[in-house]
């Protein structure tokens, strides 16, 4: 099994920024990508952004221009940079990894963006 742990949410006004973290651990094979999907209350989870192995990249449009994804393959983390933060920003934002045969879930961390 793999393991997805975030870290880095918490309060922001709008205009500021966040950066979020996650980590995998456990039995990771083949680790294709790794990416930030976002549910905010009463909503369906949407997808935020996603990196492949190969660094190659993936926006909603809704965050382009505003939030950047980057890994560290050497240490199996994904972060998320968020700047220009908007109040429908706020959401839970979950980690997500994938490889061949096996994906895998954190279990979210909360943004809240409000003055």
């Amino acid at each position: 099994q793999v393991q997805l742990v975030e870290s880095g949410g918490g309060l922001v006004q709008p205009g500021g920024s966040l950066r979020l973290s996650c980590v995998a651990s456990g039995r990771i094979f083949r680790l294709y990508g790794m990416g930030w999907y976002r549910q905010a209350p009463g909503k369906q989870r949407v997808l935020v952004a996603t990196i492949t192995s190969g660094g190659s990249t993936n926006y909603a449009d809704f965050v382009k221009g505003r939030f950047t994804i980057s890994r560290d393959s050497a240490n199996n983390t994904v972060y998320l940079q968020m700047n220009s933060l908007k109040s429908e920003d706020t959401a839970v934002y979950y980690c997500y990894a994938y490889g061949s045969r096996w994906d895998s879930w954190g279990q979210g961390t909360q943004v809240t963006v409000s003055s």
